[in-house]
């Protein structure tokens, strides 16, 4: 069988440092192809050479038997190779049914047909989206939704998948595995990107997996197992499995000064009447699904969103009421908010690493000088890429340079330099590999230990037992549940969460 994309030598270089070097992947027709490696290991830079995103240095590639080399991603689309991005390529100011018709416009066009007609696209896929929603207003899950949509609407034949899951629920994971099986049984060829191992396992015919821009090691998906990847991915067995750490009474911290009290927070349909507290030296998880307020919350807390005017309820932090309006205010008083949508709100793409890291303190008037000082801007940034190792080339690399998983070590490093009382992990291990998930679970965990109030929202339940010291089950906008995580189980929290 011929493949349907054969990459020969394929060498990516920026600055003259290679990110893939010398690469051979092919993809069968009608197979699930997973990519596998570190954060920075090459997986994005190869896919984007495949869909015309970047251009490859050397190497060739053929479709079909055909040499091509796709000047931009619409001339890889017209050959039928469509990609959804790990970061989302929406725009924001359109409706939901406008960009997944975007490009595809009649000359009259009649909006009211096209909302009809996305609205039945999306309930064929099993996609709870609003097709007349601007997605601006929409949270990080839906907007992924949207992304997957409108590629497979463009019925390629090759589709590659950057990281899908990533901010999906577990039953909206079903509906996606189960979409992708129809796919690959119409003959549409996938090129399957995560960082959740038994995804790649379960799912995929074959798997390569590459480890600092070369590939290791390829083969059919049933001659791997969990522990054979890591040692190809990371070149080494990781001691210890990340999530099955079972937590025992003795491991939990003792709550601390009450640093947080929020008591019937409302903020329209999303949030109401939401009460609860956080703790120093307490890590409080956060579990909900799309549409349970768990985000909006915490928005609200760090002054990114507005509380109902009337009615809003009471938030008191450190002692003392607070409505902030914006969210320098909030950072000011020591509320970090770590995003979990990195690319929109998470940093500057077109600055630099040391200049990202530096706009934390500038944000918080912890600067030594009134003015921008170059040297301590260095200094800042060469402490926090040293402590959350950051693979870069240097520290004037653009920050959209970097892998998803640098990118994010980048935003947590710029929330934590602003020596917060307060920090809301919003998804912090999203688009994350399996080594550097381990180095972020040990960083918060120092938070903790070190005094500080912390709060993870995560939608991977067994991230949320393995770091908590106590559980917050959102549904329908508030908390409705607190459970220990000595009880907990993911069917215990999962039923919470949905009756």
């Amino acid at each position: 069988m011929q493949p349907v994309i054969e990459m020969r030598k394929m060498t990516k270089a920026y600055r003259g440092v290679p990110a893939v070097k010398d690469v051979d992947f092919t993809l069968m027709k009608g197979e699930v192809h997973a990519l596998l490696g570190e954060n920075g290991a090459g997986k994005s830079t190869l896919t984007k050479i495949m869909a015309g995103v970047v251009e490859a240095t050397s190497g060739e590639m053929l479709h079909n038997g055909q040499r091509v080399a796709f000047a931009n991603p619409h001339e890889a689309l017209q050959n039928g190779i469509a990609m959804v991005f790990q970061e989302t390529s929406l725009v924001p100011s359109m409706t939901v049914a406008q960009n997944i018709y975007l490009g595809e416009e009649k000359f009259l066009n009649r909006l009211r047909g096209i909302y009809i007609a996305a609205q039945q696209f999306l309930q064929s896929l099993n996609f709870s989206v609003d097709p007349t929603a601007s997605v601006a207003t929409l949270g990080a899950a839906k907007r992924q939704m949207v992304e997957i949509a409108r590629a497979v609407h463009h019925k390629a034949d090759v589709i590659i998948f950057d990281e899908p899951t990533a901010t999906l629920t577990p039953e909206e994971k079903r509906h996606f595995f189960a979409l992708m099986r129809r796919l690959k049984a119409s003959g549409v060829s996938i090129v399957f990107i995560t960082h959740a191992l038994e995804e790649a396992l379960s799912h995929a015919d074959r798997i390569s997996i590459l480890r600092d821009g070369e590939l290791i090691e390829t083969g059919l998906a049933a001659e791997f197992d969990r522990n054979k990847v890591v040692r190809a991915m990371v070149g080494r067995a990781l001691t210890g499995e990340i999530y099955n750490r079972r937590r025992q009474a003795p491991d939990l911290r003792r709550r601390g000064r009450q640093i947080l009290s929020v008591r019937d927070v409302s903020m329209g349909s999303m949030v109401r009447n939401n009460s609860f507290s956080i703790f120093e030296g307490q890590i409080t998880g956060i579990f909900g699904l799309v549409g349970s307020g768990r985000t909006e919350t915490f928005k609200i807390v760090s002054g990114i969103y507005k509380r109902d005017f009337l009615r809003g309820g009471e938030i008191e932090f450190d002692g003392r009421p607070v409505r902030y309006n914006v969210p320098v205010h909030a950072v000011r008083d020591g509320i970090v908010y770590v995003t979990e949508d990195r690319k929109l709100e998470g940093f500057f793409e077109t600055m630099s690493i040391a200049e990202n890291f530096y706009s934390g303190p500038l944000a918080a008037d912890l600067t030594r000088s009134s003015v921008v000082s170059f040297a301590e801007m260095r200094e800042i940034a060469a402490d926090w890429s040293k402590r959350l190792d950051v693979k870069a080339i240097n520290d004037n690399a653009r920050v959209v340079e970097l892998s998803g998983g640098n990118q994010q070590k980048v935003v947590i490093g710029k929330g934590l330099a602003q020596r917060p009382k307060l920090v809301i992990f919003d998804e912090p291990t999203r688009g994350v590999d399996v080594g550097a998930i381990a180095e972020i679970h040990r960083f918060i965990n120092q938070l903790a230990d070190e005094g500080l109030a912390v709060v993870v929202i995560s939608s991977y339940l067994p991230e949320v037992m393995n770091l908590s010291d106590r559980i917050l089950v959102c549904r329908q906008g508030r908390v409705v549940e607190e459970i220990s995580p000595v009880e907990a189980t993911e069917e215990k929290i999962m039923f919470a969460a949905v009756h």
